[in-house]
Order: C-alpha cells, then sequence, then structure tokens
C-alpha cells in the first residue's frame, strides 16, 4: 500500500517563520540544524488524536 503524506512542513514554510520573527531567511545549515527540534516539539500524536476525535469520533461515523 502507498503512503498517503498526511501533512508535512517545508523549507518555504521554516523561511516564512523567520521572515516574520528574524526578518531574514536562513541558511541552509540553520534550517537543517531545526529539523530535529521542531519534530520533537511537534505533539503528532495528541494532534492526530484530537483531529480523529473531531472528525471521525462518537456521532460522525454516518458523516463520512
Amino acid at each position: 500500500m502507498k503512503q498517503i503524506v498526511v501533512y508535512k512542513l517545508t523549507d518555504e514554510d521554516v523561511q516564512e517563520v523567520a521572515k516574520e520573527e528574524l526578518g531574514r531567511k536562513l541558511r541552509k545549515k540553520e534550517i537543517i540544524s531545526l529539523i530535529d527540534s521542531i519534530g520533537e516539539r511537534i505533539s503528532w500524536y495528541d494532534i492526530i488524536a484530537a483531529a480523529i476525535l473531531d472528525t471521525i469520533g462518537e456521532g460522525h461515523e454516518d458523516e463520512l
């Protein structure tokens, strides 16, 4: 079964935030240095569980 990408962050997303927060774009090395830190800060399980319960949870089974 082919995997489906549910959500991804790109270097463009990171650059957009950098421009807002720092007033400049990041160098490639700086972006690479952030990868693990960003991944560790995203509470992916909680986000997925909340989305499942909000969208498919009790009372929503027949809507999809």
